[in-house]
């Protein structure tokens, strides 16, 4: 059985062949991506796009200042905001 650290889907499986003719699964690292919204699936604006900009980066500094920031993008925000408005939904 595999151990338990393998476990995780955050790690990605990566089959090789070795020079015996088994083959093996490799685990490593998921490369992080472009962050997107939670919504449509758009690209967010305001979000620093490579890794090592974000990892030294505080917290206010990797979303913007505002309603649902680094989680919805600007038309799907006004959107949702239209919908509870309308609906007398206080958020």
């Amino acid at each position: 059985m595999v151990r338990p650290m393998y476990r995780s889907r955050s790690l990605r499986r990566i089959w090789r062949r070795t020079p015996g003719g088994r083959t093996v699964i490799h685990y490593e690292r998921r490369r992080r991506g472009v962050m997107r919204c939670g919504r449509c699936g758009a690209p967010l604006g305001g979000v620093p796009i490579s890794e090592d900009e974000r990892r030294w980066l505080p917290k206010t500094k990797k979303r913007p200042e505002r309603m649902f920031g680094g989680v919805l993008c600007p038309r799907c925000l006004k959107e949702v905001l239209k919908e509870a408005v309308r609906k007398g939904l206080s958020l």
